[in-house]
């Protein structure tokens, strides 16, 4: 953005880009306000871009009945004057040092132009003490420090301008970093054709023991309201031995050396989900190795088939041998335990840096959803909500990838589309209260909403279905 900045300043020119981000930020503010006559507004101004676009909106917003205030950040007190809203114009991306943002009389709204002072546009982490924003306007493009760390709770809402920055960008520049949204659901997974069937979309799923018979039920059942036709459900050692997922069938699997049999059972499997639930010893290990290495059809690595692989150059001997791609789903502790290291403030790059060295698709749980692939192409799924920290939800995310996997998706746009689906399921549930096994209605519910579809009631009459 920095590099795009200066070329728009020289193809467009400073002064009309100032004049449609000020333009820009004080519709935003005049939203914020419910109004603009008789309201109060102070424009937290920088000397840089960032302070002009600001006094240029709260010049327009004085045309509009609003007292505008401005307090350069280098004079600026302790505290500001109360006031209905304050716009953050202090600095933007250029931002060096540390920042220490005056206090606000509690309950002032917060506009950040551009991003929140101080905020680093690349891992969201604030240097200092910064201005929490109720809403930031952000201009050309997505910042992906307001969806990381410091930044997702420091953000607000966060909206995009289009100022022309993007028009001069496009001859030479594309991004590779992207922020998945509803529209993408729609343009790339396909609805079930009218003629089908539940061989079009068929994923095993090798999960569960006897102490986490949940971790396959939740894996099922997501992947069922995922839209997978048919899941083939194996838990090793418990033969027949039926779960809470009553659409799934159940495979006779062996509790050791299962990994032939495995290879023989998956047949006209599309995908498969390997890992959650399964218990971690030598033997087992040992297996879900030699099915990872070996297993033709996409595969997702879930859980404890992530801690099966042991350290990353263990894990690079052994999906070297693969045929088929796969997609790893690791949290901060099992990214840990792989790599040697926490995956540290710069979470875009700790998750490329992984899916280069492995060669396959990495998603990187956690508040913010980190998708990366082994060409180093990114996709932010920022949709989640604090429901998801509680046992199982993991696993039923699992489901939804090896399903839109099994669905035709490759394992880089199945585990963001799932990500983004499964964050908008959670905040459908019960605030502190949701269940892992809340999770799979609630994910058909997004998937129909998006989607626009309807169910038919039980019994539609010929007039009705015409009608």
């Amino acid at each position: 953005m920095k590099q795009i900045d200066a070329e728009a300043h020289a193809k467009i020119g400073i002064e009309t880009l100032i004049e449609r981000a000020g333009f820009a930020l004080a519709r935003k503010a005049a939203v914020l306000l419910g109004g603009t006559y008789g309201k109060r507004v102070i424009i937290f101004a920088g000397k840089g871009n960032n302070g002009q676009d600001g006094r240029l909106s709260g010049t327009i917003l004085e045309k509009r009945g609003v007292q505008v205030e401005t307090v350069e950040v280098n004079q600026a007190p302790e505290g500001l004057p109360e006031c209905d809203l304050v716009i953050d114009a202090a600095f933007g991306t250029g931002f060096h040092g540390r920042f220490h943002a005056p206090q606000l009389v509690p309950g002032t709204k917060v506009l950040a132009a551009d991003l929140p002072s101080g905020l680093d546009g690349q891992t969201g982490v604030a240097n200092g003490h910064i201005l929490a924003a109720d809403a930031t306007l952000t201009f050309g493009a997505y910042k992906p420090g307001l969806f990381l760390n410091d930044g997702l709770l420091s953000s607000g809402d966060v909206e995009l301008a289009p100022i022309g920055l993007e028009e001069t960008a496009a001859e030479s520049w594309q991004p590779t970093i992207h922020l998945v949204e509803d529209a993408d659901l729609l343009s790339l997974l396909a609805d079930r054709p009218r003629t089908g069937h539940k061989w079009n979309a068929p994923l095993y799923v090798l999960a569960g023991s006897g102490q986490m018979l949940g971790a396959a039920s939740f894996v099922a059942e997501g992947a069922y309201r995922a839209g997978a036709g048919m899941v083939r459900l194996a838990v090793p050692g418990l033969g027949g031995t039926r779960t809470a997922s009553l659409e799934a069938v159940h495979r006779d699997i062996p509790a050791l050396h299962f990994a032939d049999r495995v290879l023989e059972d998956i047949g006209r499997s599309k995908a498969m989900v390997i890992g959650p639930g399964l218990g971690v010893n030598a033997e087992q290990d040992y297996q879900i190795r030699r099915l990872i290495s070996s297993l033709p059809i996409p595969t997702v690595i879930d859980a404890d088939a992530v801690a099966a692989l042991g350290t990353v150059e263990e894990a690079q001997r052994i999906l070297a041998g693969r045929r088929a791609p796969a997609v790893m789903t690791p949290h901060d502790g099992e990214y840990t335990r792989l790599v040697g290291s926490r995956p540290g403030a710069d979470r875009i790059t700790a998750a490329v840096n992984l899916a280069r060295k492995l060669r396959i698709t990495v998603l990187l749980k956690g508040p913010t959803t980190v998708v990366a692939d082994q060409n180093g192409k990114v996709l932010i799924v920022a949709s989640g909500s604090q429901n998801l920290s509680t046992a199982g939800t993991g696993d039923v995310l699992a489901g939804i990838i090896g399903a839109f996997m099994a669905r035709g998706l490759n394992p880089f746009f199945a585990s963001a589309l799932a990500a983004h689906v499964h964050g908008k399921a959670s905040r459908l549930g019960w605030r502190d209260s949701m269940t892992a096994s809340d999770l799979p209605v609630l994910v058909a519910k997004v998937l129909d909403e998006i989607k626009g579809k309807r169910c038919y009631p039980k019994y539609v009459s010929s007039e009705q279905r015409m009608t």
